[in-house]
């Protein structure tokens, strides 16, 4: 298959050539299926491929059908390019703000084509993990093509009949494009598309403040486009704790992004003989006009449920995606379905962790529980905001928990690396049993799997006090909140007895 028909890997270079020969190589023939297959795996994103290599390196017969190319949306348009621009972004800023730190590297130029560059060529590099040479080697038969179900226990992919013991479906999602008048005429860019760019759009309108939308406004500000951000809610992050949300609406502002929130687009043109487009914006009962060389749309995720045929395999499933219980069966018990398809968690790593336990229940009839799981997530802006379990409003609703904040202005990395403006903070129970964390800081993400470990092992707020962290480390701030509620401990009844003994201990 040429690059041309896979739009959403443009250009074509040396680095998406490479990428395509891994993950859709031509030419290319289907293999012939030798009898019934202990699973058949539909889609190659993260969902799938873990699954299908897990049950192939279990010793199971394995066919796994992908209908455009292996990896999904995390590797060829999600992932791993968004973050290999946002980190040249980052480099971008440093640059900048080096003064600060009595660096001064003058007039900085950041070149938009050479990190587009690097992105391709390091996501065409990663690609040999997802890559059809690997699972070939793992003895995984690959299927490429549209499969749609035709009973319950076979599936149909290009004229070419697979039967199965079991099947996990793990189409995942697909940008969602919400319906303004004119968007479809004027042209417009979601993830799946714009990590083709080899130029920097001048102007930008993001429409979208949740993760996708904040990240990627960012990263082209910081490169120097002139990037106006609309959503509709009333603040950036809706889903994250409000106060997470100040800290990174602040950052923007700092860094020139304008904001429209609590906003609606009522249309959108594009100018005559132009290349600009017109979005016109209603806030507050006014109507203004932004205007833009591109719109990029990030607006949520669509479950990929059409063209499979669900019906005939006896599986209910809606626009949002496929029906499951908890232990990830759909209504057809030799089918599961995991990833974005399927969860509310449209994140890479809880597919990975959702096909974990689809695997187990499907080839060993377990009853793992998805319920159980502890998933934390992470918005790659600077700074950035990672969350586990318990939210700020649900822990606002209850009497019975107890919310703790540390600011990283009393952390003396955070200082000393100029990073003092997020925070750290945790929900816990009466026991300090840990409920949910939230924190905002340079590299949240990698700081947050603490507490998801912490979580998932039952521990409480002492154990966090009791554990030692380098100095200086961010990472400290788990163990000041530790120490703070030992101090909350410390009743007036357990004073005077503290303050009786050490008066006999004179």
């Amino acid at each position: 298959m040429h690059l041309s028909r896979l739009p959403l890997l443009e250009p074509n270079d040396q680095y998406n050539q490479e990428l395509v020969d891994r993950v859709r190589p031509q030419p290319w023939r289907n293999p012939t299926p030798l009898g019934r297959y202990n699973l058949v795996v539909i889609g190659a994103g993260t969902a799938g491929l873990v699954s299908a290599v897990g049950a192939a390196g279990l010793g199971a017969k394995v066919a796994i059908v992908e209908r455009h190319a292996l990896g999904g949306d995390c590797l060829n348009y999600g992932c791993v390019p968004s973050k290999a621009l946002i980190r040249a972004a980052r480099a971008v800023a440093d640059a900048r703000h080096g003064a600060a730190f009595g660096v001064d590297a003058g007039a900085v130029r950041a070149d938009f084509g050479a990190a587009m560059a690097r992105l391709r060529r390091l996501r065409a590099d990663i690609a040999r993990n997802d890559s059809v040479a690997r699972l070939a080697g793992l003895g995984i038969d690959v299927f490429f093509g549209q499969g749609h179900f035709v009973a319950p226990d076979a599936l149909d992919v290009e004229g070419t009949t697979l039967r199965f013991s079991r099947s996990i479906v793990a189409t995942g999602a697909r940008a969602a494009v919400p319906p303004i008048p004119g968007l479809a005429e004027a042209g417009y860019l979601t993830n799946e598309s714009v990590f083709s760019l080899t130029e920097l759009p001048a102007r930008l309108i993001v429409v979208g403040a949740g993760p996708i939308g904040c990240e990627l406004a960012q990263a082209f500000r910081r490169f120097g486009s002139d990037v106006t951000l609309i959503g509709d809610a009333p603040r950036l992050l809706p889903r994250e704790d409000a106060d997470a949300s100040r800290v990174v609406t602040d950052a923007f502002d700092r860094e020139g992004i304008a904001m429209r929130l609590d906003a609606r687009i009522i249309r959108v043109e594009r100018a005559p003989d132009s290349d600009v487009r017109v979005v016109t914006v209603e806030q507050q009962g006014r109507e203004t006009a932004v205007h833009a060389e591109a719109i990029l749309v990030a607006t949520g995720r669509a479950a990929n449920v059409e063209g499979l045929d669900l019906e005939r395999a006896g599986i209910t499933a809606s626009r949002s995606g496929v029906t499951v219980d908890d232990c990830l069966r759909t209504s057809n018990p030799r089918v599961f379905a995991v990833g974005d398809i399927a969860s509310p968690y449209k994140f890479t790593h809880a597919a990975d962790a959702l096909a974990r336990v689809a695997l187990q229940n499907a080839l060993f009839s377990g009853h793992k529980k998805a319920s159980a799981l502890v998933i934390p997530w992470s918005t790659y802006t600077d700074p950035e905001v990672a969350h586990v379990g318990m939210t700020a409003e649900d822990a606002g609703k209850r009497t019975d928990v107890r919310t703790l904040t540390v600011a990283l202005a009393e952390n003396d990395r955070a200082i000393l690396d100029g990073q003092s403006e997020g925070f750290a903070r945790v929900h816990a129970d009466s026991k300090g049993r840990i409920l949910g964390a939230t924190i905002v800081a340079s590299h949240a993400g990698e700081m947050i799997g603490e507490m998801s470990l912490a979580m998932t092992a039952g521990l409480s707020l002492s154990t966090l006090a009791q554990t030692i962290h380098p100095y200086p480390t961010q990472s400290e701030a788990w163990k000041k909140l530790g120490d703070a509620w030992n101090r909350g401990r410390l009743t007036p009844f357990v004073r005077r007895l503290f303050d009786a003994w050490l008066r006999w201990r004179r």
